[in-house]
């Protein structure tokens, strides 16, 4: 008796769980974003990722287990992204613009992230509330904020009364913008937000506005 070719696949990829788990958090990440909680179907993650139900289950626990997974793994890819930065290693003024413009990338190369976050603030962060790996793994970012605010402050060139929670605010609303309000902005004023152009400018202009927020009198 010969085995199907789609039946060695899926021996194949049942033998290689980090595999799998990879390409099931990549399909979900895509439906959850374009489709929200509710109306994501662990169906069709399934059907893409040529498992089952049972085996998204199996490593999942649930929907909600695999929604937690696709939220943590995404803010996850956003703090390696900072990480990568080692802004311990620059000039305070040099790390600050370094963070600015990786924040704009970053939102601009994923923006199926930004979905996420949108979804998940119209449902009032009732998920994430529930995440406490979630809250300890963003924290990072605040610490790195912190330390080069101190840094800065000590050398003259920032304000000492910034808190560096609103510094990372500032960051992410000049970021996240230009991507959650694309379609709408760039159709009200012409403004092509999907550009190139658009990427570099809005780097240029973040990196202004954060410098100019924090810069000492």
């Amino acid at each position: 008796m010969k085995t199907s070719r789609s039946t060695r696949t899926g021996a194949k990829r049942t033998r290689d769980p980090i595999r799998t788990k990879r390409d099931i958090l990549a399909v979900a990440t895509e439906e959850f974003g374009r489709h929200g909680f509710d109306g994501a179907r662990v169906d069709r993650i399934a059907a893409k990722t040529r498992t089952s139900k049972l085996m998204l289950y199996y490593y999942y626990k649930s929907k909600k287990g695999l929604y937690a997974s696709v939220l943590e793994e995404s803010y996850r890819h956003e703090r390696a992204a900072e990480a990568d930065l080692r802004l311990a290693e620059r000039e305070p003024e040099k790390a600050i613009e370094a963070l600015t413009k990786s924040a704009v990338d970053f939102h601009f190369d994923n923006p199926i992230y930004v979905y996420l976050v949108m979804n998940e603030n119209i449902n009032r962060g009732t998920h994430i509330d529930r995440m406490n790996d979630i809250l300890e793994l963003n924290s990072q970012i605040i610490d790195r904020i912190s330390e080069v605010l101190r840094r800065g402050q000590e050398a003259g060139v920032f304000r000492s009364d910034v808190d560096p929670v609103d510094v990372h605010l500032l960051i992410t609303a000049l970021a996240f913008f230009p991507i959650s309000n694309r379609y709408t902005f760039s159709k009200i004023f012409q403004y092509d937000l999907f550009s190139e152009k658009a990427r570099e400018t809005r780097k240029r202009e973040a990196v202004k506005a954060v410098l100019g927020y924090l810069r000492s009198d």
